[in-house]
């Protein structure tokens, strides 16, 4: 973990540079793939959220609730109901709720405390590198 300031200009912009966003995105695609034959299945993406999903379930929440929750983000994620998730269906979801958090982060700078490949770590990165710095 580490602590960085960002705003949502920071999270914006390096959605908004293609290329680095992509790299960024497919890299993520590629870990959660673990068979690596291009989709990815309800449990390989409950794998890769499993982490993000559960550190907010200190509230007691049941596997069953745990679970319908799960099936409420592959069912996002899984927009022509193919029972799979191809890379450019996790590519557009990943690129919406990215620019749904620089929305809700705004323009005041935030500190926070991200994980070394998160998507708003990488996001920093991006600014820091264009900055020089």
């Amino acid at each position: 973990m580490s602590v960085a300031v960002l705003n949502g200009l920071t999270v914006k912009s390096f959605v908004e540079d293609g290329e680095a966003f992509n790299k960024c995105v497919n890299e993520h695609f590629k870990d959660l793939d673990v068979n690596g034959d291009g989709v990815l299945t309800r449990s390989e993406l409950r794998k890769g959220f499993d982490s993000l999903l559960s550190a907010g379930n200190d509230a007691g929440s049941t596997e069953e609730e745990m679970s319908n929750l799960y099936d409420i983000v592959f069912e996002k994620f899984d927009s022509d109901k193919s029972g799979t998730v191809d890379l450019e269906e996790f590519r557009s979801e990943m690129k919406e709720i990215m620019l749904a958090v620089a929305s809700g982060i705004g323009d005041t700078p935030v500190q926070v405390a991200l994980g070394s490949d998160s998507f708003l770590m990488k996001a920093v990165e991006h600014e820091l590198a264009k900055r020089g710095g």
